[in-house]
Parts: structure tokens; sequence; C-alpha cells
């Protein structure tokens, strides 16, 4: 004889408030306030048992605190987390940042509570709007200096770092994308130079370079100058640009001793590890948006 189905709680996942609390992002008491004061608390409770959440109660909990991180106020976010019965729409929450400054804060929290499904649905959300060049120079580089500077001086927060890295790469790999016609007919050369390890730029640039329609080759991380060589004399390409994170990388071989070709490529330079007064023969970029026009210059863009 089949045994009967059981009630549908029975089959759900049932979590403690501990569990609950690693899997959004905020201390246990954090939960027993919200539902103290704010009747965000389980939803069932049997009588002598531990309180425990069913996935609605955690998909409106996940909702309050991604509005909360979205800069929503916690009143506010806990009356429309009441009223929340199904997904949690990551997509709904970003349209809450209107400026920069909410917005490099709402990722801010959304990374230091390791959401990453938020934190890329802003970034994506953001360069929709806004573009590669404005995302990167007003939104992602004072986020990542802000995460830097605050493992920096504590010594923690390693893992942000790492995933919004991971993030960036992915999504900035997408914008750049295949170009249907680029513009330019032999490739733009970039890479990091030497043991550089660095290349987050470099995605950075490639994805604005395609939003142009300038097409790259793209070497990436500790690109030696053998390679570079070999890929300026076979390609022959318009313009090449090299950065340098740190000083012991940006060594003026990279560009002094790379074969003669005719024509000659424009060489710009980008990075805190080149020194000016060594790069007086090159352009030295200054922002994203610099590199990008001075590589548009060089094909006649």
């Amino acid at each position: 004889m089949n045994a009967a189905k059981p009630p549908q709680q029975a089959v759900e996942e049932l979590l403690t408030v501990a569990a609950v609390a690693r899997r959004i992002g905020v201390a246990p008491a954090t939960l027993r306030t919200w539902a103290r004061r704010y009747g965000l608390g389980p939803s069932t409770h049997e009588a002598g048992s531990h309180r425990k959440y069913c996935p609605s109660d955690l998909a409106r909990l996940t909702l309050m605190r991604r509005l909360i991180s979205a800069g929503v106020t916690p009143a506010d976010a806990a009356e429309r987390a009441r009223e929340h019965n199904g997904e949690v729409m990551p997509v709904e929450i970003t349209s809450l940042c209107r400026e920069c400054d909410e917005t490099i804060d709402a990722v801010l929290n959304g990374a230091n509570a390791l959401d990453s499904i938020l934190v890329e649905t802003m970034i994506r959300n953001e360069i929709a709007a806004h573009g590669i060049i404005s995302t990167w120079q007003e939104v992602l580089v004072p986020v990542l200096v802000k995460v830097g500077a605050a493992w920096a001086e504590s010594g923690e927060g390693i893992e942000i770092e790492h995933m919004l890295t991971e993030i960036l790469k992915r999504v900035l790999r997408e914008s750049t994308g295949d170009i249907a016609a680029p513009i330019n007919a032999r490739p733009v050369l970039l890479a990091s130079v030497g043991e550089e390890l660095h290349s987050l730029a470099l995605h950075a640039l490639a994805a604005a370079l395609a939003e142009r329609g300038i097409a790259t080759h793209f070497l990436g991380a500790r690109t030696p100058l053998q390679a570079l060589a070999a890929v300026v004399t076979r390609s022959a390409p318009p313009a090449i640009f090299l950065w340098a994170q740190l000083a012991h990388n940006g060594d003026p071989a990279f560009f002094a001793d790379l074969p003669v070709i005719r024509p000659a490529p424009r060489v710009i330079v980008g990075g805190p590890g080149w020194s000016a007064d060594q790069c007086q023969s090159v352009t030295m970029a200054t922002s994203l948006k610099h590199a990008v026009d001075e590589i548009a210059l060089a094909i006649g863009a």
C-alpha cells in the first residue's frame, strides 16, 4: 500500500536562524531584530521546537537585505518584503539606485554580503544604462579602491576582491564579444607586460573599445617581450596598449625594443607602474577614456 504524500511543509527545507543568517550575509541578531521589529520571522512555529524558516521566509529576508543594500530604509524594505510572494528579482532592486554614490554603496554592500547575483546584476544594468567607460570610471574603480583599502587596513576581505574580480572579468568579456564589422582592419594589441598579473583594466579597455567597434588582440597577464614582438611582427597592429600595475613591471624595453614596422603603431602605456620620465617617447593614458580616445585616433576613428 502506497504511503500518503507528506504535506508540502514537510518536504520544504527548513532553516535555523544561523543557517539563514549565513545564506543572506547578516548576523543572527539582525534576523531576530527584523523578526521582532518588522514581523519578518518564521511563518510557522511549533510549540517546544526551535524557530525555523521555510523557503518563502528566506525569499522575503533575502529581498529585505538586498533592498537595504540598495539604500532603502529598513522600515520601507520590511514593508516590501512582507508583501513579497515570489522569486527575488535583483533587476527590480537595482533600479532603485539612481546616483553613482548610491550605486557604489549598493555594490559594496552586496559584495560585502558576498551576494554575487545582486552585484553582477547591478554591474550589468549600469553598463547597459551608461556604457563601459562611465561604469568603469565612476562606479567600478571607486568600488575596487574601497575594497582594496579595506583589505589593506584590516587584512580581511580578500575573498570579496576575488569575487568582484571574477564577476567583472566575466561581464567585461561578454561585453567585448564578437564585433560583427570592426572599424579597424588590423586588431589593436593589449597586454599586461612582464610578470604583471593584474589585467582587469585590460578587460575594461577591450570592452570599451568593442563599444566603439574596435577589435583587439588580448594577450592578457604576464606577456613577455618575445610574445609582444611576435604579435607585432605578424599582425602589424595600428596601436599597442601596455599595462603595468607594479613599478618593477613597467620596463621601457617593452616598447623601446619592439620590432620596427611600417606604419609604426601608436604605443600607449597605462597603469601606475610606468615612470613618466622613462615614457616620454610614448603616450601615457591617464584614464580609460583617454586610452580609448588615443587608440581611436591611431586607427582614424
